[in-house]
């Protein structure tokens, strides 16, 4: 899962930003209210950024030590199992990977409801380009999310009155950045073992590292790492077996093969951008002949997907890419998380497998990079396969 609190902020260079001071956290909590209060022309309303705000501070305010919950006897065994995973892991991104994951993920919060909130995205149905919001401090970003799915649904139905392709999905887990510790949430230990490691990995390579401007590259390379570093993890720990329920379940290999579904997973939807990207820089062709032939090339990849992709999937499925009508909206959704990670994985394999010093070499080049993926190697020129090669066994 992405991290969704990842926002773009304005600037679009290419400098870090590392983890805020804790004694900024109160100033810049109350700069988000102030600043929407002077600027309702630019940002989005107010009422919105105050809603946010007091839903945010109930998660926040509802947070206890996590060795607390473990060790309170009402706690089910279940619970107690994954936050102890989740500690693991936490330990192991700051230790194994050298990850800065600052306070986050030493706490636990319980919602009262089976998702975190619902995330709206909306994009221009002629190009791949995103409809935008800005929020104080954050700056301009490609989604806003809700706690209230009423609201969601009036502000979808807004945005596709005014012709916009939309997409509405939930989420479990989100990232602040370090702006403040974020907890683990109730509404991710519902995940098996390796989606709940790479998850928290995933989230917390948002801490250690984010580009400004550079939404696509922040969440790539988050699934990059959270992925690989789950590889690592279960790969390197005492036994590659934990028991699930009567039977044993080997996370290392099931670590490896959803790598491998999302590595091709990732070549397929770069694929579909190219083409789509031909018709719609072509400034000829009107916006209705665009958006006829998009159809064209959409309904051509789900026929690709379901005759050429869905086989090779070891364990991974998408079915969303099937059951979730494709437009911009949903495409853009889809690029952010998926970008060129056969390339990431060609940097891993250089690295000989060590992420650690992948993600240190990325952090160098990030200093005079003007386009942060001009820094990863070709999966191509590299010699891996379409789709990537595997992960070596860090192990």
């Amino acid at each position: 899962m992405s991290g969704e609190r990842t926002a773009d902020p304005d600037g679009g260079g290419s400098g870090r930003r590392r983890r805020p001071r804790a004694r900024l956290l109160v100033v810049a909590a109350a700069a988000v209210v102030v600043a929407a209060s002077l600027w309702p022309g630019t940002a989005c309303s107010p009422g919105y950024v105050i809603k946010a705000g007091w839903e945010e501070a109930k998660i926040l305010r509802a947070r206890r030590p996590i060795p607390e919950v473990i060790l309170e006897p009402e706690t089910d065994e279940e619970t107690r199992a994954k936050l102890a995973l989740a500690t693991e892991a936490r330990d192991f991104a700051m230790n194994g990977l050298e990850l800065d994951v600052g306070d986050s993920y030493t706490t636990y919060t319980k919602l009262e409801r089976d998702t975190l909130a619902m995330v709206l995205s909306a994009a221009y149905q002629d190009q791949l380009l995103s409809r935008t919001w800005w929020f104080p401090i954050v700056g301009r970003v490609p989604y806003r999310g809700f706690f209230d799915l009423d609201d969601a649904l009036n502000e979808q139905a807004k945005l596709e009155e005014e012709g916009f392709d939309t997409y509405l999905r939930p989420t479990s887990a989100f990232s602040t950045l370090g702006w403040f510790s974020d907890p683990i949430l109730s509404t991710i230990l519902r995940y098996d073992e390796v989606e709940l490691v790479a998850t928290i990995i995933h989230e917390l390579s948002h801490n250690h590292l984010f580009v400004s401007g550079q939404v696509r590259f922040n969440e790539s390379f988050a699934t990059w790492v959270g992925r690989t570093g789950a590889i690592e993890f279960f790969c390197t720990r005492p036994g590659d077996t934990l028991e699930a329920g009567p039977d044993h379940v080997d996370w290392c290999q099931r670590a490896r093969d959803r790598w491998h579904d999302v590595k091709i997973f990732s070549s397929f939807i770069d694929r579909l951008v190219a083409e789509l990207e031909v018709i719609y820089d072509d400034s000829v062709t009107t916006r209705e002949d665009k958006i006829t032939r998009r159809g064209i090339i959409f309904d051509r990849f789900r026929k690709r997907f379901q005759e050429e992709i869905r086989p090779q999937l070891l364990n991974l499925t998408f079915a969303s890419f099937e059951s979730i009508p494709l437009n911009n909206a949903t495409l853009l959704s889809r690029m952010r998380y998926y970008h060129r990670l056969p390339d990431f994985d060609a940097l891993l394999e250089r690295h000989a497998g060590s992420l650690s010093q992948a993600v240190r070499e990325l952090e160098a080049g990030l200093e005079t990079a003007s386009d942060p993926f001009e820094l990863l190697p070709s999966a191509v020129e590299t010699g891996s396969p379409p789709g990537g090669s595997e992960t070596p066994d860090n192990g």
